[in-house]
């Protein structure tokens, strides 16, 4: 006796069916799960037997043969448990069997046999509907998360009996949909709360609008961690489609809010210096999303970046530079997105008051300068803007006309719609993707820009990549003011971005 029923696990951050089939014959009393299964997959046969023994049906007493096809492809996760006990009392003639070809089945399983939620849930109803299949039976705490998905049925199970009289249609499970909100988030912070610093959120401001890649440099208590967090205020809504995608990769990931549906916040991510290359990059046994996927869409702040490993951030430069990340292994390649904005703080020396006029720096210059040459080099050369944090005035703290959030995010709406319609047609949507053949068509300059170019390229000694990214964020700086020429002042503007590089001999 067999029957077939379908499933499915996450590879990277997409679904794939995985069919579930299974054989009861005479013989020898057993349960055997084959077709490359983890351990959390192989374990699931103790918890699949007493499920199905505490939820008052009988467990068949014959040789049980449980195949996870494909067989070239391993199976991982505990969302298996609740197709195989299905499986198993279909073989043995409990459930009809017309009812669970139909079905997606997912869900983990109690002693107890009551049904747990599992992670991943937002690709596999979207696999489901792919496949056209007619619904997905899941458990009832990831019905919001499946929700999302429209045009296929949503069949949320408490128990293991829930789901056998469901499809032995002794049970009508109705699946209100619950409206989702599109309103716009709501953040607790706001950039009107930093007093001063206009300078510096006249920075974010260009970084924002470009998607720019930002350093902040200063001594201690400045407001660099203060005004990093405050950025996501600044940049415009999720659309739908990168909403779907990053709820996907907090799916899989095992961090999506419980009872959650979409995310609509643009995630901020802090990781501490701590953090080791699996953690940022993403990897590991079992690939999962390092921090420069969890931060898909939103802000990476690396706080006192030349305290985090040098590997570490040598890692950063393929993220940057391509919005992806791929990791290989023996039978695969899995490519993790990764498009986000960089935001550094660092102190300028180790003490932190290196140049500071209001305290005296304790530190060498050797000991300056094998702090500061952490960041040189490549990973400087892929920031677009380096910018001073000095320390504040108490008459700062008495400006009632400090800019908000709001102010800046029209701003910042206004020059990304410019640029989505400027490159509709060439499949990128910021300044900062140009490629070089991009940026000669699109930020061409004329005699006089040139001739400032060409001066600050030989006395700042910069690369020609530096040279690239001073013409994006020129490019920017004038979509900000609604201007379709680069002109000489924003030429300037962004020029006044790197000359931290040699201010601090960095």
């Amino acid at each position: 006796m067999i029957s077939k029923l379908k499933s499915s696990t996450i590879y990277g951050i997409e679904s794939f069916i995985v069919e579930v089939e299974v054989d009861l014959s005479n013989g020898l009393p057993c349960l055997d799960i084959v077709g490359l299964p983890d351990t959390a997959v192989r374990e699931s046969k103790e918890r699949v037997r007493a499920a199905i023994k505490n939820q008052g049906f009988e467990f068949p007493i014959k040789r049980i043969t449980v195949n996870l096809a494909p067989a070239d492809i391993k199976k991982e996760g505990p969302q298996f448990d609740l197709p195989i006990a299905i499986g198993i009392l279909a073989a043995n003639k409990r459930v009809k069997e017309d009812s669970i070809s139909s079905y997606l089945v997912v869900g983990e399983l109690s002693l107890d046999g009551f049904v747990r939620p599992v992670n991943g849930i937002l690709p596999m109803a979207i696999k489901a509907k792919e496949e056209r299949l007619k619904g997905i039976i899941l458990p009832f705490e990831n019905k919001r998360e499946a929700e999302v998905i429209k045009g296929i049925e949503i069949i949320p199970v408490n128990t293991l009996k829930d789901a056998i009289e469901f499809l032995n249609g002794e049970l009508k499970i109705e699946n209100k949909i619950e409206e989702i909100s599109d309103n716009i988030p709501f953040y607790d912070v706001d950039f009107s709360e930093v007093k001063g610093q206009e300078g510096v959120k006249r920075a974010i401001e260009i970084a924002a609008a470009g998607h720019h890649n930002l350093l902040m440099i200063g001594p201690p208590g400045t407001g660099k961690t203060m005004i990093a967090r405050r950025v996501p205020t600044v940049l415009p809504e999720l659309t739908q489609e990168e909403s779907l995608e990053l709820t996907k990769i907090y799916s899989i990931s095992g961090i999506l809010p419980k009872n959650s549906s979409l995310i609509r916040k643009r995630p901020f991510r802090a990781p501490h210096h701590s953090i080791t290359p699996v953690g940022m990059i993403g990897g590991g046994r079992v690939p999962k999303p390092g921090e420069v996927t969890l931060c898909h869409y939103g802000v990476l702040f690396l706080d006192e970046i030349p305290e985090f490993d040098r590997e570490v951030l040598e890692l950063l430069r393929q993220p940057m530079e391509d919005g992806c990340v791929s990791i290989v292994r023996n039978n695969a390649k899995i490519i993790f997105p990764s498009k986000f904005m960089l935001i550094a703080a660092m102190n300028p020396c180790p003490c932190g008051y290196y140049l500071d006029p209001f305290h005296e720096c304790s530190c060498n210059p050797g000991k300056i300068q094998k702090y500061l040459g952490k960041i040189k080099g490549p990973l400087l050369d892929r920031i677009d803007l380096q910018i001073e944090v000095a320390s504040v005035k108490f008459s700062d703290f008495e400006d009632t006309k400090s800019t908000d959030s709001l102010t800046i995010r029209k701003k910042v709406e206004n020059a990304r719609y410019i640029q989505i319609e400027r490159y509709k047609n060439y499949g990128i949507l910021y300044n900062s993707e140009l490629s070089g053949a991009l940026i000669n068509k699109f930020c061409s300059i004329g005699k006089t820009e040139k001739l400032l170019l060409k001066e600050a390229f030989e006395k700042l000694k910069l690369s020609a990549r530096a040279l690239n990214r001073i013409l994006k964020v020129s490019r920017t700086i004038a979509d900000l003011e609604g201007e379709e020429r680069i002109s000489e002042k924003h030429i300037a503007e962004a020029l006044q971005y790197r000359n931290l590089e040699k201010y601090y001999g960095l």
